[in-house]
């Protein structure tokens, strides 16, 4: 909310000069300490005026639009009943807790393109005013950040003090950890002591932070299980949270490949919900392609919807049940028929 007073702008804009003697070159010394008198009557007036220009850690910027979750959850997120049930009342439990006794941890499995990433970026766009682009969402991806193994010691120390510093600059930071399955064994143990039951540690409280971690680890997991209601002649909405989670963290959990391999976050119980993203049927692929379509600018057609979902590949290779890739492709499919 802008303030409406005609000259709050213009004070803003004084003080942001910086104090800098050319831009006041023109004013007298007299009109200069007037002006500066005016712009302190006004600052006792309206305290948290500048807190509206520049993003802060305060709720005007850091809120739950929890309506706003549940609307993109029901009508951009495609096939994944399970993941938007635990996402909503988890993040929705969290924001709501003025006093949580440990982080929020999620960690989201599933095949590329089942919709990790667009979760993520969901849950910052109905959490933080700027959403992705907020200076308190932090995304490391392990190949980018964390590419040889032989520093491995240095990654410790440098993700212990990058996560340190954002939470002291705002208790409700976000961290995103993508490619999980891609990360060195033993890197994410650093950060374990900031995600367990602590109030504070070296003065800092970590316990309004949110971590969340995608992996494809687990994959082989859900997609079995999927598959296996699917040959049963039973409904994928019929898979329940209790059909994956314990297969899942054990898969993850041993998984050598998979930077959560023998991790004390798992065995300390510190992940607080393993979320699975099914595989998607061609039903799903439609969906995504009409959705792109929309957020284009242009009229869901169904027959270049249909086309698009015809173009992907599917498995088995008998009887093409699940997108090989999801719906990660289809804005480049896409691409070719509009």
């Amino acid at each position: 909310m802008v303030p409406k007073k005609p000259h709050a702008l213009l004070l803003w804009m004084l003080v942001c000069s910086g104090g800098s003697t050319e831009a006041i070159e023109p004013i007298s010394t007299s009109i200069a300490v007037g002006m500066a008198a005016a712009l302190t009557g006004f600052l006792a007036t309206y305290p948290n005026i500048f807190y509206y220009f520049n993003e802060c850690c305060r709720p005007e910027w850091i809120s739950l639009n929890k309506t706003g979750l549940k609307v993109d959850l029901d009508r951009k997120l495609f096939g994944q009943h399970i993941a938007s049930r635990i996402i909503l009342k988890a993040v929705s439990g969290f924001m709501s807790n003025d006093n949580p006794k440990k982080p929020l941890v999620l960690s989201l499995h599933g095949w590329t393109g089942t919709g990790k990433n667009f979760v993520s970026q969901l849950i910052a766009d109905n959490v933080y005013k700027e959403g992705m682009d907020s200076s308190f969402v932090h995304i490391f991806t392990s190949e980018l950040h964390f590419p040889h193994a032989s520093q491995l010691e240095t990654y410790k120390s440098q993700l212990q003090q990058w996560i340190k510093g954002n939470v002291t600059n705002c208790a409700h930071s976000m961290f995103i950890f993508d490619e999980m399955d891609k990360m060195h064994p033993g890197l994410i143990d650093s950060i374990k002591p900031y995600l367990d039951y602590y109030d504070k540690l070296d003065g800092v409280s970590y316990r309004k932070a949110i971590f969340i971690f995608l992996s494809n680890a687990g994959g082989e997991s859900i997609t079995q299980t999927a598959l296996d209601f699917w040959k049963a002649g039973r409904d994928r909405e019929e898979i329940e949270l209790r059909d994956l989670e314990t297969l899942l963290s054990l898969a993850v959990f041993n998984n050598k490949k998979s930077g959560l391999w023998h991790t004390s976050l798992i065995d300390r119980n510190l992940v607080d919900f393993f979320v699975p993203f099914l595989p998607l049927e061609y039903r799903h692929v439609v969906q995504c392609a009409k959705a792109e379509m929309i957020v284009r600018g242009h009229q869901p057609d169904p027959s270049v919807a249909d086309q698009v979902a015809r173009d992907v590949v599917y498995f088995p290779k008998t009887e093409r049940v699940f997108s090989v890739k999801g719906c990660k492709t289809i804005e480049s499919k896409l691409d070719y028929y509009l």
